[in-house]
């Protein structure tokens, strides 16, 4: 057994600790270790805590893969919503899709029996509203929000606040390798924007017979270079772990033109080895860990991607 998650998952990553000594479902443990995440008002990058969107809306994005079916259920843009971690794992339960977005995910969530939330946290919505007045013109506070958005979104969309995402990856004892993710996205994004946590194949992606790899920070890049499952695929190509997340970096590296800013990588695979590996990120990114043999979880410093250093292909 495994599990693997970023620093902020530190409001459950105990409970999915003991659901795997217990022998538990790997989704189900860390669906319900995420929902801790999203309730805890502590961490400003996921439910509760999060941020609003550019009209102080909240709208949350999430996804679960069992490994061993490649079942998939993601949820993007949710209104209303604080466990979308769990939606979306309803969603790979109940339907024939694989994602739902926006007022029909929140349609589902009530067929279902999910409660409205409130999610707006009253700290982020004062923080919102500062903003606001700092950034538009008195005409266009009168008019708010009747204004067009896309020419403030590179001025009032504020991506260095947050970029983060709550990411599980872990083996259960039955040996399946899975994943689930959670997050609120951008601070200020437009309306609608879906980033890569609930995209399979680019936020995350797990395969029993190889490994996960799961995302966070900036989803514009992971997206365009399909970030999680080229890990996975080159696990299934033979090679190492490191080489893998080396070569999905390297891949990163290349983009030359919109919004560039950084990732961190988070990555396992079948043998029981992990990576956690930073692009471009600025400062000492953490992460937790656990296998059976530790005593109680431990919060480690991620590595820094050096493309001098990178190991090459094919090791």
């Amino acid at each position: 057994m495994i599990l693997l998650a970023n620093s902020e998952a530190w409001p459950g990553f105990d409970q999915t600790v003991e659901l795997l000594k217990n022998n538990a479902y790997g989704v189900d443990a860390m669906v319900a270790g995420i929902s801790a995440v999203e309730r805890n008002v502590k961490v400003r990058s996921v439910g509760y805590g999060g941020w609003p969107n550019m009209l102080g809306k909240m709208e949350c994005d999430a996804g679960v893969m069992d490994g061993t079916t490649r079942e998939v259920g993601s949820v993007g843009a949710v209104p209303d919503t604080l466990p979308v971690a769990a939606l979306a794992h309803e969603v790979m339960k109940r339907l024939p899709h694989v994602m739902l977005t926006g007022e029909g995910a929140r349609r589902f969530a009530t067929e279902i029996g999910f409660p409205v939330d409130d999610v707006l946290y009253e700290d982020s919505k004062r923080v919102w509203w500062d903003r606001l007045q700092k950034e538009l013109l008195p005409d266009e506070l009168k008019a708010f929000p009747d204004i067009p958005l896309a020419p403030l979104s590179r001025t009032i969309t504020d991506p260095e606040r947050v970029r983060d995402t709550t990411v599980f990856l872990a083996q259960d004892s039955a040996m399946g390798i899975h994943a689930v993710t959670s997050t609120s996205g951008w601070a200020w994004k437009y309306p609608g924007r879906v980033g890569d946590s609930p995209i399979a194949g680019a936020g995350f992606y797990a395969d029993s017979r190889y490994g996960a790899a799961a995302c966070t920070h900036t989803g514009e890049m992971t997206m365009r270079c399909g970030t999680a499952r080229s890990i996975v695929l080159a696990l299934r190509f033979g090679h190492s772990l490191r080489a893998a997340v080396d070569m999905a970096m390297e891949d990163l590296g290349q983009l030359k033109t919109g919004f560039l800013a950084g990732v961190v990588i988070h990555a396992i695979d079948a043998a029981g080895n992990h990576e956690v590996a930073s692009f471009q990120c600025p400062g000492e990114i953490k992460y937790w860990f656990w296998e059976p043999t530790m005593s109680k979880p431990e919060l480690r410093i991620a590595r820094q991607y050096d493309p001098q250093r990178a190991t090459q292909r094919g090791s």
